[in-house]
């Protein structure tokens, strides 16, 4: 056996995948360096996608694990949610979904870095429309982002949660621009106050999200049945319209100053000439109408 690591094109590439075959094809557009008048050079100009495929088609099957309490999971590939999108195989959420009435999976982290990519990318690519999403909120994480230091977060602190939640609402506003209705789970942890985690049932209820408070951290999965059951309910419901941020047809500036001042809160988004000339350049090759894959910290 041999390990993909998680900042390579080829993990990537074999999460978008849908079959072997068009694990061939895109294999095959790999980008692997250009020629004297700056055309493309592409992997299937030497062939090399048949032997690249057959390297991977063990690797292209999903891995069908059991959590502690013995439930089925799909865990599939991992591509680096900081340059890549963050996302488990297309091929493991498509046979999930074929063989359950619930499917949940990761989408990176936050809802900038990964549930953009999750919806404009993943969705878009794979043919899926989620029905509903989960933000993982955490009391500790709300007072960091209201000014305490990490190294004082056992404290209680309710002010410091309130000041925390300007940044969940962030995360709430992002989602709501995909049509995807949200609700909040609280993963509470032993130093949590019962005046914190109501700051945040509160603040959540301010803005017509629901808050539920988790504890599957301490009690496994009997903590997360008021969580489960609140999704299943909203899911049934009907309510989402997915649709992503931008369409692939527009210039691929547009579609950077769409995620930056949409996604990110950016004022605007002003391009060196270089950079215009580089976005150019891609698209006269072909690579105008490809959704952007955006690059950032986890911060």
């Amino acid at each position: 056996g041999f390990n993909i690591t998680v900042a390579s094109e080829i993990m990537a590439i074999l999460c978008l995948a849908t079959s072997y075959e068009d694990l061939e094809r895109r294999l095959a557009a790999i980008v692997i360096g250009a020629t004297r008048h700056k055309n493309p050079v592409r992997a299937g100009a030497f062939k090399a996608e048949g032997a690249l495929a057959a390297l991977l088609k063990d690797a292209l099957k999903p891995n069908l694990v059991q959590t502690l309490e013995n439930n089925p999971a799909f865990v599939h590939g991992g591509p680096f949610a900081n340059i890549a999108y963050g996302c488990n195989s297309a091929i493991a959420t498509k046979l999930a979904l074929k063989l359950s009435d619930y499917v949940v999976t990761e989408a990176g982290f936050g809802a900038d870095l990964g549930a953009e990519k999750f919806f404009d990318i993943k969705c878009r690519q794979a043919g899926l429309h989620p029905d509903m999403a989960v933000i993982v909120a955490t009391v500790r994480a709300l007072k960091f982002h209201g000014g305490i230091a990490k190294g004082d977060l056992e404290g209680s602190d309710a002010g410091a949660v309130r000041r925390g939640l300007p940044n969940l609402r962030r995360h709430v506003s992002n989602i709501n621009r995909f049509g995807v209705p949200s609700i909040v789970a609280l993963n509470r942890f032993r130093s949590d106050t019962d005046g914190e985690v109501q700051t945040v049932i509160d603040g959540c209820h301010a803005i017509g999200v629901k808050a539920i408070v988790c504890e599957h951290w301490s009690n496994g999965s009997r903590g997360a049945e008021d969580l489960a059951r609140a999704v299943a309910t909203a899911i049934e419901a009907g309510a989402a319209k997915f649709s992503p941020l931008y369409a692939l047809d527009m210039p691929l500036a547009d579609k950077i100053k769409t995620i930056a001042t949409v996604i990110y809160g950016a004022d605007d988004v002003v391009l060196p000439k270089a950079v215009s000339e580089q976005l150019a350049y891609y698209e006269a090759m072909g690579f105008g109408t490809l959704p952007i894959c955006m690059a950032k910290t986890q911060y």
